[in-house]
């Protein structure tokens, strides 16, 4: 699952896999594994391309999960590479004078949206354990395309037309538009001689080119000199580090689904809507029935509701991770759940050894999103997940990329009836992601399936979804992945409008 819609056929093969959202990055990925890269060089190599042609949703200037599966010791691993809130923020820099928050279009496209990037650092380090092929070979192939030029997918293309911002920026304009100010033609190729500088001193001097020197200094420059200006200080990028996590399992039948513990929420919040079903027998109804719709949702309702309450930064905050999945918890929270009604906006419940309670936080917009999934040809697997936050992040250009708005995942409110909000903003804090890389291993400890998604939080009932129809319904992965959307993030309904025919339910 990627960025933008796309009905595939199934592919297979006993020997390496690779997907991408971007074709460009699917064959340089590719390329790496059949040059004897791991999966973890095939995943820089995309990752690095995306930031070239996939600019809307990914790139150098964003963050990142990344899961890894060692074939050899059925090892797991979690790499958490999020942006971080500068030191200097200022815990109110959302809100207006009056203390209402400010408008959450106004806030993303802003220099205070930025936090200290981590793809960069992300990769290196799981390059460093994982990796086999120089370091500058997984880059060169984008810099060869960044100089002869790349044609614009047919989304990219539409997103540069559609995006009010874009022309608000000069380096952004200069790039996406032709001289009077319109987009180019759509046999155009771009071409990103900037771009081509940075990646050079990258591929030769590691991370460091962009966490400090020229390059550094232009980040900030940038982001200080916004109209809403934020406080990302180079002492910011020099000091980011790259956190390894334990790794978050739950056991779901006969499978073990594996992913990146807080700050994000994907893989607790999947674990609960698919415990919550187990308990109302979701297996005995169709696919796109009105029952299962029902169901999804409420559990939506009930799994995003202790989202919004519990997950934040684990560094920050005591996070009651195991008990929001513990079975006395699940079947209470079942309970809620009715055929012949709908619950209203559900409330966190209340698990077990709670030390704090706190307010529910507000459900942010995110569009700006890539996932990868490889596996080489020793087995080895990899489920990346990578965002600059909205789509074009910040719409703040440097030197060929975007930064990223990640700051705007934090709640802007850090107080709400009196209680503290768990996501709320603190220097040096990691914003909740919804973002879901997961792995899943069978009852001898192999990994079978390496999946996640795009689509800001919406990311969970996409991968939820899909998991359900592999595990209850026996579809392959494509028919799994090509199911109508639909969930319930304790707001509306939501309806993948498309995907359904007619669904009769009974007056």
């Amino acid at each position: 699952m990627a960025t933008g819609s796309f009905r595939q056929q199934l592919v297979n093969s006993s020997k390496m896999m690779v997907v991408t959202p971007n074709t460009d990055a699917s064959k340089t990925a590719l390329a790496i594994l059949k040059k004897g890269g791991t999966a973890v060089d095939a995943a820089i190599a995309a990752a690095i391309m995306l930031t070239l042609t996939e600019p809307n949703a990914s790139g150098i200037g964003g963050g990142g999960f990344l899961i890894h599966y060692n074939a050899a010791t059925q090892k797991l691993s979690a790499y958490d590479g999020r942006e971080t809130a500068p030191a200097q923020v200022d815990p109110k820099q959302f809100l207006l004078a009056n203390g209402n928050a400010m408008p959450f279009a106004e806030a993303r496209v802003s220099g205070k949206a930025v936090g200290t990037p981590g793809l960069l650092r992300l990769l290196e380090l799981s390059h460093q354990q994982h990796g086999k092929l120089p370091w500058a070979d997984l880059i060169q192939p984008t810099i060869d395309l960044a100089n002869t030029g790349f044609l614009p997918s047919t989304r990219l293309q539409q997103l540069i037309r559609q995006d009010p911002h874009l022309r608000n920026n000069p380096a952004a304009k200069l790039y996406f538009f032709d001289s009077q100010g319109q987009p180019h033609p759509p046999q155009y190729q771009l071409k990103n001689p900037k771009l081509v500088k940075v990646l050079s001193d990258i591929a030769i001097s590691g991370s460091q080119a962009f966490y400090s020197g020229p390059l550094a200094h232009q980040i900030i420059s940038a982001v200080q000199n916004d109209v809403l200006p934020g406080s990302l200080q180079l002492s910011d990028l020099s000091n980011y580090q790259v956190k390894t996590r334990e790794i978050f399992c739950g056991k779901y039948q006969s499978w073990k689904i594996c992913g990146m513990p807080p700050p994000s929420s994907g893989t607790i919040t999947i674990l609960q809507i698919l415990a919550l079903l187990e308990q109302k027998n979701i297996h005995q109804y169709q696919p796109n029935s009105w029952q299962t719709i029902h169901l999804f949702s409420e559990a939506g309702k009930l799994a995003y509701a202790d989202r919004d309450a519990y997950i934040a930064d684990p560094d920050f905050i005591r996070i009651p991770s195991k008990e929001l999945l513990e079975q006395t918890y699940i079947q209470n929270r079942s309970e809620l759940i009715q055929m012949n009604q709908s619950l209203p906006k559900a409330v966190a419940g209340k698990p077990a050894n709670l030390q704090t309670q706190y307010a529910p936080d507000q459900l942010t917009e995110e569009f700006g999103t890539s996932h990868l999934s490889i596996i080489d040809q020793q087995g080895n697997q990899v489920s990346l997940t990578t965002t600059i936050e909205s789509q074009f992040g910040s719409r703040i250009m440097v030197e060929g990329f975007f930064l990223n708005n990640q700051l705007t995942d934090f709640s802007f409110q850090p107080n709400l009836a009196g209680l503290p909000i768990a996501n709320r903003i603190e220097a040096n804090k990691r914003p909740r992601s919804s973002m879901a890389p997961l792995i899943i291993l069978n009852e001898s400890g192999q990994a079978v399936m390496t999946i996640g998604s795009a689509g800001g939080s919406n990311i969970i009932n996409f991968v939820a979804k899909t998991l359900l129809g592999l595990f209850h319904w026996n579809l392959n992965i494509q028919e799994a992945i090509a199911l109508p959307n639909f969930g319930n993030r304790n707001q509306e309904t939501e309806l993948e409008v498309s995907g359904f025919g007619k669904i009769s339910h009974p007056s």
